[in-house]
């Protein structure tokens, strides 16, 4: 059973730094591209990151790009996005996906992506 842990949420003022933790089990884990999208109620869920099976290939939506990385480490069953110069417009629910392949979309698509995390909530306010 594919397991995505999130964690490393929390408040913090703009301009501030946050670094997310998704620890997960199940699966051959350096075999898939991961993913983090993050969803306000009320929206569509938002693809922040991809990251694909080997570490070497990100992509990141516009609104995220300079500020926020992702990365992961393959020994340890873990991804990470880091997020800096947070604005408040970055307040939202985050999550952890896997793929059901090695690379990355260049449009994400749900199906492609049907495992998540249960969440972890980053608030950006002053």
């Amino acid at each position: 059973e594919v397991q995505l842990v999130e964690s490393g949420g929390g408040e913090v003022q703009p301009g501030g730094s946050l670094r997310l933790s998704c620890v997960a089990s199940g699966f051959i884990f350096n075999a898939f591209a991961l993913a983090w999208a993050r969803q306000v109620p009320g929206k569509e869920l938002e693809w922040v990151a991809q990251i694909d099976a080997g570490g070497r290939i990100t992509r990141y939506t516009d609104s995220v790009k300079g500020r926020f990385t992702v990365s992961r480490a393959n020994d340890k069953n873990v991804v990470y996005l880091q997020l800096d110069s947070l604005k408040t417009e970055d307040t939202a629910m985050y999550y952890c996906l896997k793929s059901r392949y090695s690379g990355v979309q260049s449009t994400p698509q749900a199906r492609v992506w049907p495992d998540r995390g249960q969440g972890t909530q980053v608030t950006v306010s002053s």
